[in-house]
C-alpha cells in the first residue's frame, strides 16, 4: 500500500492572512486567489501532462483548525487510500481523529505525530 505521495498543501497561522498574504504576492509572486491562498498546478511548460496541486494558504491565527495540536502550522499530505492508510497508522499506534470529511475536493482525515503536530491526509478526487 502507498503511504503519502505529495505534499499537498502548507497551512500556517498568521496574525493578518490577508496582509501576509499580499506580502508573498509582492514580494515572491504567489499568485493568490480570492480566498486567500494560492494554487500551485503541477501542470505547466515543464511538465505539461501533470495533475494535482499543492496549495499554499496562510490561516487566522486563533483557528481551531489545527487543533488539539498547538503548533503554528499543518502539512496537508496527498495519500491514495485514505481508509486503509488511517487503518494502518491506527494499527501501528498512532493517534488518528475519528472524523473523516468528505466533499468535492476529495476526503479528508488526521492523524497526530509523536510531537503533538497535527497532520492532515487528503485523498483528492479521482483525476486530480
Amino acid at each position: 500500500m502507498k503511504r503519502v505521495t505529495g505534499i499537498g498543501g502548507i497551512f500556517f497561522k498568521a496574525k493578518d492572512p490577508a496582509a501576509l498574504g499580499a506580502w508573498y504576492q509582492k514580494h515572491l509572486g504567489i499568485p493568490l486567489e480570492p480566498w486567500g491562498g494560492a494554487a500551485f498546478r503541477w501542470a505547466g511548460e515543464h511538465n505539461p501532462a501533470g495533475v494535482g496541486t499543492t496549495v499554499w494558504n496562510p490561516f487566522a491565527a486563533d483557528t481551531s483548525y489545527f487543533a488539539p495540536s498547538s503548533a503554528p502550522f499543518m502539512v496537508n499530505y496527498r495519500v491514495d487510500d485514505l481508509q486503509a492508510l488511517r487503518a494502518a497508522l491506527r494499527a501501528e499506534g498512532c493517534t488518528v481523529d475519528d472524523k473523516v470529511e468528505e466533499s468535492e475536493y476529495g476526503k479528508f482525515g488526521w492523524v497526530m505525530d509523536p510531537e503533538g503536530n497535527r497532520l492532515e491526509l487528503w485523498q483528492p478526487p479521482a483525476g486530480s
